[in-house]
Order: C-alpha cells, then sequence, then structure tokens
C-alpha cells in the first residue's frame, strides 16, 4: 500500500513538471515558421533561448519523477496518472495567456480529476518478470522503429495538420517505449546496482530515444494543429507503454467482476477528457501563434 502511494505522488509530481515543460516550450517556439517545424532551422533556434531551455529542464524533473515513480509501481499505474498533464497545464497556460479558465474546461478538468481517482483507488497492479525474450524484443523494436519512420517520412511530405498527427503518433510511440526502458533501468539499479545499468546498451538507448522523442514532439507543436498533436501525444503514450509492459515485460492488473467495469470506464473517461482538454488548450495555443505569425519576419 504505501509503495502504491508513493507511485501515485511520484507519478502526479512527473505530470506537474511534465505540464510545466509542455506549456513553457509551447511559448519559446511560437515565432518560429511552421515550414522550419522539421528542421536543424527549428534547432538551433531553439538552442539559443533560455526559455526553451528553462522548459526542456522542467520536462528532465519530470522525467525523473517518472523514473522514481517506476520503482514503487508498475507501468500499468504510472503512466495513465501521467495524462494528467494536461490538468495541470489548464490553469498555467491560461495565467501565462491571460485568459480566465472556461467553464467547458473546468467540466472536463473534473471528469478527468475524478476518473484518475477511480482509477489509482482501483488498479491493483503486480509487477512482471522483467525478463523479455530477445526473440520477441527484437520483434517490438522493428515493429516501432517502423512505425516511427514511417510516420516521419510522411509527415515530412505533408504540411498542416497531417503533418501534426503523424508527428504526434511518432512522439507517443517513442515516449511509450521510453517509459518501458525507465522502468527496465530503474529495475535494473534497483536490484543490481549502477554497475549492472552502465553495462547495459539500455541507458544509452534510452538517451537516444529520448533525444529524438523532445525533437520531433517540439516540431509537432508546430506542424499546424495542436489541437490534435497534444492529447494525440498524451493519450498513445500511456497506451503504447502499457501494451509493451504486458507483453514485453509480464506486467498485469489483478481486478475483475464490478471493479474491472468501472476501471475500464474511468480509462475511457479520462481518455476522453485528456483529448478535449487538449483540443481547448490547442486553440488557444493557436490563437497565440497566429499573433505571434503578425510580428514575424517573411
Amino acid at each position: 500500500m504505501v509503495s502504491h502511494g508513493l507511485a501515485v505522488l511520484l507519478a502526479l509530481l512527473a505530470a506537474v513538471f511534465l505540464a510545466i515543460g509542455i506549456v513553457v516550450r509551447q511559448r519559446a517556439t511560437m515565432d518560429v515558421a511552421p515550414e522550419h517545424s522539421v528542421s536543424s532551422v527549428m534547432v538551433l533556434t531553439l538552442l539559443r533561448r533560455p526559455l526553451w531551455w528553462a522548459g526542456t529542464a522542467a520536462a528532465v524533473t519530470g522525467f525523473c519523477f517518472q523514473a522514481f515513480a517506476l520503482v514503487f509501481g508498475s507501468l500499468l499505474l504510472v503512466q495513465p496518472i501521467l495524462v494528467s498533464a494536461l490538468l495541470f497545464a489548464l490553469p498555467l497556460s491560461a495565467r501565462l495567456a491571460d485568459r480566465r479558465v472556461t467553464r467547458s474546461e473546468w467540466l472536463w478538468a473534473s471528469m478527468l480529476t475524478v476518473s484518475l481517482a477511480v482509477f489509482v483507488v482501483l488498479a491493483k497492479t503486480r509487477p512482471g518478470d522483467y525478463e523479455a525474450s530477445a526473440p520477441l524484443t527484437a520483434v517490438v523494436a522493428v515493429v516501432c522503429v517502423a512505425a516511427v519512420t514511417a510516420c516521419v517520412v510522411v509527415a515530412v511530405r505533408n504540411p498542416g495538420w497531417r503533418r501534426a498527427v503523424l508527428l504526434a503518433v511518432a512522439v507517443g510511440v517513442l515516449f511509450g517505449v521510453v517509459a518501458v526502458l525507465t522502468k527496465v533501468v530503474m529495475h535494473i539499479l534497483t536490484h543490481n546496482g549502477l554497475w549492472a545499468v552502465l553495462s547495459t546498451p539500455i541507458p544509452y538507448l534510452l538517451v537516444l530515444l529520448g533525444v529524438i522523442a523532445v525533437f520531433l514532439q517540439q516540431s509537432a507543436f508546430h506542424a499546424g494543429s495542436l489541437q490534435t498533436s497534444v492529447p494525440t501525444m498524451l493519450v498513445l503514450e500511456p497506451v503504447i507503454a502499457v501494451v509493451l509492459g504486458a507483453v514485453v515485460l509480464g506486467e498485469h492488473m489483478t481486478v475483475d467482476g464490478v471493479k474491472a467495469v468501472a476501471i475500464t470506464i474511468a480509462v475511457v473517461a479520462m481518455t476522453a477528457s485528456t483529448i478535449a482538454l487538449g483540443r481547448d488548450e490547442g486553440a488557444i495555443e493557436e490563437e497565440l501563434e497566429a499573433a505571434a505569425a503578425v510580428g514575424r519576419p517573411n
């Protein structure tokens, strides 16, 4: 029970800092032209901006809390809680944009809060063996690499909302894999020590995928349709992580009967409210980007 509570608390702290990272990094790139969303121009522009570094620091802090949460809880418990990032991003974004939170946003936020509470109280997860077979791991790796590559290749050739959707899907898949690798790293660290972690290729692969995911995420923010990109990546990440946690790492949830039905309803409600909040947030962000574009030199 103590481990369950610590996992929930740390996951909520992770969501807070991830929310700060999303909002601040969006603000830092509003005046970057959409055509530079997948290019070295955007990268070089961001690297010169302290505001972007501040948002990145917040996101890294959130990832650290997520990693600690995965020490005490399974992917099936921790990852769904991270969708609450939009719940924390809502008042912060409104504050920075000097606007009020609408009644609709508060209603969706309330639904997200209630559904998260139901999920946390009822979800009883069991750890896996964390010894995935090599053939299964290879198949999963090939499928994920192929999916991400296809999304990026097609996204580059399709501007506007299609690019946003495709990049968001790639980001969701990558961050889902990052979550799984993080769970494996923390499992090895707590059971075998730091040297055992450093002697495997997993932490280095984790860093590489994390950097690529951040770049694609930033690109998705500027692809022209934040209403679609933000909720897509936030919902897809826990889905990928939970599926891989069950299939590859052997994690499972021990609920049945009425509790299983309640958890299913809670997950559906969490998904619906996240998508709704993401669309509302995206609409505000696009208005601010349009205003920034007016002052951008041609």
